[in-house]
């Protein structure tokens, strides 16, 4: 299996039983990321080095204005997608097997969480994985500690309070907090 038969499979079924061969795909590259992620965080590098080593965990190029302090964590990296202008603070966790999008002149808070997994709630089934993707807008601010469930969309401007839970879409233009996460204001 590879990346593209990974996340065609993701778009027309939405479930990854336990101990297929999809389930396996994932454990192969959480192998390939913890190598990358382990170079980014075990090390001092200069900006640049940084947006090579996390180009390579998501294989595709960040543009030159890309920040990440580290370290980060992530069990997959390839279905990981930044727009331009991006800053990432430290200790944030990509869970990106369902696909993070991630717009223009984003600002993400240190310790954020992008969970894009679930799992059956059948006990039976509990090992089972049900991704979905999380997009954020262009313009966002994801305060400290927040933490952003499956299949939620961010539109764009808006702001996520520090520790808030993201459990559905959010409009566009508002602020955002609390868990679980609601509008507080009109930006």
């Amino acid at each position: 299996m590879d990346l593209k038969e990974f996340n065609q499979l993701i778009k027309n079924e939405g479930y990854i039983p336990a101990g297929s061969r999809a389930f396996s795909f994932l454990h192969t590259m959480a192998i390939e990321a913890r190598k990358i992620t382990m170079q980014i965080n075990t090390s001092m590098h200069s900006n640049a080095e940084l947006q090579a080593l996390f180009s390579a965990l998501i294989g595709k190029p960040v543009d030159d204005d890309f920040c990440l302090f580290p370290p980060i964590h992530t069990e997959f990296g390839k279905n990981i997608t930044i727009g331009k202008s991006c800053f990432i603070n430290a200790d944030c966790v990509f869970q990106d097997q369902g696909g993070i999008f991630i717009g223009d002149n984003c600002l993400i808070g240190h310790q954020v969480a992008f969970v894009t997994l679930n799992h059956g709630e059948a006990p039976i089934n509990r090992k089972d994985l049900i991704p979905k993707k999380i997009v954020v807008g262009n313009n966002v601010w994801i305060g400290a500690k927040a933490t952003i469930l499956p299949g939620v969309t961010i539109g764009e401007n808006a702001i996520v309070a520090a520790g808030a839970v993201v459990t559905k879409d959010v409009p566009a233009n508002t602020v955002v907090a609390g868990v679980p996460a609601r509008i507080q204001k009109n930006i």
